[in-house]
């Protein structure tokens, strides 16, 4: 009986030593430096699980100092390339807000608009859905913003030149996205809510490629619903611009009398 006894207390050892490992906290007498350290390690070989338990670890033990801070930022590009825009968003907006005084804060609104132009990726690159109402230009207005924010605010930042190119990409998608639904419109008879779309375009997109697209859809609207005056209206500042060659240079479109107002996105 004892014997027994001394075999299954000998088995219960084992087995409860073999489980010890998992239950040891490895990172218990780690410094900041050395979270830090092996987070950055993990972040190089492409380990982003791994780099972003270290950053959360860092901060959670040492949320205060140098490489706290440091950990703020890296970890919204851990995010970025583990394809979470959600978590790297959050972790951008974190780092603005902890930190509205930081030298660093204009990497943060950057991170933001290169996740969100990223995500709108996926939208244009696709072939457009027969139902043009079914996509959503959100991804790509959000990083227009972004980007805008950054470029206001930080001029003379190392990333405003490739946010203000990205910028000029991200306004003629959004207004070849106002243009297909004004297409869409007009394929079905809708020809108020077309004009409305193309007009969209002229007063809020007006240095873009699309222009001459949305002033033939004003003129075809305008005429399909028996508004011969806005008609005529959308036909002389199409030739004028067309005869000026504007329409070739989407940065000098005019109207008939001045340019056409700047509206904010």
């Amino acid at each position: 009986m004892l014997r027994k006894f001394s075999i299954i207390t000998l088995v219960t050892l084992l087995l409860s030593g073999c489980s010890m490992p998992d239950q040891i906290d490895l990172t218990k007498s780690w410094s900041a430096s050395q979270f830090y350290s092996e987070a950055k390690s993990a972040l190089m070989d492409g380990d982003y699980d791994e780099a972003i338990k270290h950053y959360n670890g860092l901060q959670a033990r040492f949320p205060f100092g140098r490489y706290a801070t440091q950990s703020q930022l890296d970890i919204i590009y851990a995010h970025y390339k583990n394809s979470e825009p959600e978590s790297a968003i959050m972790a951008a907006d974190r780092f603005i807000k902890l930190n509205p005084q930081s030298p660093y804060v204009d990497y943060a609104y950057y991170m933001k608009g290169i996740t969100n132009y990223n995500r709108n990726q996926s939208i244009f690159s696709r072939i457009l859905p027969s139902d043009p109402s079914e996509r959503d230009a959100g991804a790509a207005l959000d990083a227009f913003n972004d980007f805008d924010k950054l470029v206001r605010r930080y001029p003379d930042s190392r990333y405003s030149a490739d946010a203000r190119q990205r910028m000029l990409y991200l306004r003629n998608n959004l207004a070849k996205y106002q243009i297909h639904i004004a297409e869409y419109y007009m394929r079905r008879g809708a020809y108020l809510a077309a004009a409305n779309r193309a007009n969209r375009v002229v007063t809020r997109f007006q240095r873009t490629d699309a222009m001459q697209r949305a002033l033939e859809i004003m003129v075809d609207a305008y005429t399909r619903l028996g508004m011969t005056e806005l008609a005529d209206d959308a036909r002389r500042v199409l030739t004028l611009n067309l005869e000026n060659g504007r329409l070739n240079n989407p940065a000098e479109i005019e109207t008939e009398k001045e340019v056409i107002s700047r509206e904010p996105l």
